[in-house]
């Protein structure tokens, strides 16, 4: 007795898709120029999450050391000005408690891990002090405003 094979039908296994490959971040300008000179201890460029804030892309950071005390400026250079403006409200949701309204700069100071955060926008930049008080900060952060063309 012969036995037959009967193909079984089955169905074929359903392709995978490709994996997508997450875009390559933009190339981070390097504007460690534009930092004020005074107490500078050293400037870089940073790929991502500037200040390792994750709301922030990469930048240029420069650190400072100024009669004992240490902080760092920033700068991020975005597409346009409107993503400059949504990034800065991002940061001002992680700031605690509810940061203060700068209203002749157009930013906001408050704490960041437990540090005094002050943040604006100009134009298609979002910048700052990181690691002062406010009354301190806030000539630094106009003389930085300045640098931003």
């Amino acid at each position: 007795m012969g036995l037959g094979l009967v193909g079984c039908g089955s169905t074929p296994e359903p392709a995978v898709p490709a994996k997508a490959e997450k875009p390559a971040p933009p190339e981070v300008k390097d504007h460690t120029t534009l930092f004020p000179d005074a107490g500078k201890t050293d400037a870089r460029v940073v790929q991502d999450h500037v200040l390792d804030i994750a709301a922030l892309p990469g930048g240029s950071v420069a650190n400072y050391k100024v009669k004992g005390k240490t902080y760092q400026m920033f700068i991020i250079d975005t597409d346009t000005n409107q993503n400059a403006a949504f990034m800065m409200v991002d940061v001002k949701h992680l700031m605690v408690p509810e940061p203060d309204y700068l209203a002749h700069i157009g930013g906001y100071f408050g704490n960041y891990k437990d540090k005094p955060l002050y943040i604006f926008a100009k134009l298609h930049y979002v910048a700052g002090v990181y690691g002062l008080p406010r009354a301190q900060a806030d000539p630094l952060a106009i003389e930085l405003a300045s640098h931003l063309d």
